[in-house]
């Protein structure tokens, strides 16, 4: 996430004097702030209906109206949570590692204050949809088995003590660690989706398998819905990654090829790795590579030019599929819908390959780069995420397990989440 701030403004604000009201219109952009209000809108639209609709797919008929219920809910939870204090701690003024208490509430922040050529209300509306997206990833791990209320406490925890303090180190600007480090994520890479992935395996670990699991097939109850949604997230990705240029202009639109190519290479690649092993393509197959494809691209899609989206693409492709059948099934953990497979190891894959096909020689943005001490940093900066992200989601869900507990009962796994939890039902059978 790049920032665009007016040199002029920062100085001002520095030295804590406040910016003439005509010097702020002079630096609004109107383009630049259509085309982040439409990115806003994408990106909220990936979550509700698109990642719903994926997950609900996914998942047994008696559960359906469960998932849809957890991505509702976790979309009014984690926007009022970066009303409160998520968006201070993410973007305020703090240390390296995390921001300060200065914008709770959006404090400060008026219709004529500005983040570089746009609103920053605009910019807080923008990041707000980041920060519902990501804990609503991880709820296709322990899909089928977490209580609720469990699964309220820890997504809202984990989004203030995980994903704002991520977020700061990566996009708070000058000063922070990641940033400081020179760490190239331009739309969350590290921020959304290595985060998401590791919180998504931690879970499905310490929750343990569904009933029966493996022995007894569990398959997709509506694989129309599921492509459906994996639709509406494609396109919703075009927010996502191009909004992510701050901008109406060349890297946005960059971002978005680069988008679209990685996504098509992905999916591509899955459906040929399944044909060839299984005889046929499956829908499944074709649905789960194009996430992968957008889940990897996503922390380069800003640097890199269409050589790195293939590229990144292809290599999303093989080993995201990799991750997600042959590891999982070795290692027996039960990640219900491969969070950790698509978007833990997609985001890696995507972070490390940042540091490679942003090079000039890729086509990429960096002329200069020095493309093994780039990978370096970004293998650091995805490992420290990695364990950080890991211990916390760990220590957060044994302090649940051990207050008001992690799991439904016996029964209400045996009887489906929809009626034991919330007395209605996806379906009239």
């Amino acid at each position: 996430m790049r920032f665009r701030n007016s040199a002029a403004l920062a100085t001002l604000g520095a030295l804590g004097i406040a910016a003439p009201a005509a010097a702020q219109e002079a630096a609004l952009d109107t383009g630049d702030t259509a085309w982040i209000l439409t990115a806003s809108a994408l990106v909220l639209f990936m979550t509700i209906p698109g990642l719903s609709l994926f997950y609900a797919g996914l998942v047994r008929t008696k559960n359906v109206l469960s998932v849809l219920m957890q991505c509702l809910a976790l979309t009014a939870l984690c926007t009022l949570l970066w009303l409160i204090v998520g968006y201070s701690l993410a973007f305020g003024d703090g240390n390296a590692f995390i921001g300060g208490f200065g914008k709770v509430f959006a404090r400060g922040i008026e219709a004529g204050t500005l983040s570089g050529t746009i609103p920053e209300i605009l910019f807080f509306l923008f990041q707000m949809t980041f920060a519902i997206i990501t804990p609503a990833l991880i709820v296709g791990a322990f899909a089928e088995r977490m209580k609720f209320s469990a699964m309220l406490w820890f997504s809202g925890l984990w989004l203030l003590l995980v994903y704002a303090p991520i977020c700061h180190m990566t996009w708070g600007g000058e000063g922070t660690y990641f940033g400081d480090m020179g760490v190239f994520d331009f739309a969350g890479g590290i921020v959304v989706h290595i985060t998401a992935g590791v919180a998504a395996l931690v879970c499905c670990i310490v929750i343990g398998p569904r009933k029966n699991y493996p022995t007894t097939p569990m398959p997709p109850h509506n694989l129309t819905m599921c492509v459906t949604g994996t639709g509406m997230l494609w396109v919703g990705w075009y927010g996502f990654n191009g909004g992510s240029a701050l901008g109406a202009n060349g890297d946005a639109a960059m971002a978005i090829a680069v988008t679209q190519i990685s996504a098509a290479t992905a999916a591509f690649t899955w459906m040929m790795i399944e044909w060839v092993n299984n005889g046929k393509p499956s829908v499944l197959g074709m649905a789960t590579g194009a996430i992968a494809g957008l889940a990897a691209v996503t922390p380069a899609s800003g640097f890199i030019g269409p050589v790195g989206g293939f590229g990144i693409g292809l290599a999303a492709g093989f080993i995201c599929w990799w991750a997600s059948t042959v590891i999982k099934i070795r290692l027996g953990y039960d990640d219900s819908l491969d969070v950790f497979g698509v978007h833990g190891v997609g985001g890696f894959v995507g972070t490390v390959l940042a540091g490679v096909f942003a090079a000039e020689m890729f086509g990429g943005k960096e002329g200069d780069l020095a493309i093994v001490s780039q990978v370096v940093i970004q293998l650091k900066a995805s490992i420290i995420t990695i364990i950080y992200t890991g211990v916390v989601s760990f220590v957060l869900l044994k302090a649940i397990d051990a207050t008001i507990g992690l799991r439904v009962t016996h029964e209400q796994e045996v009887t489906g989440l929809d009626t034991t939890l919330h007395a209605e039902a996806g379906y009239d059978l």
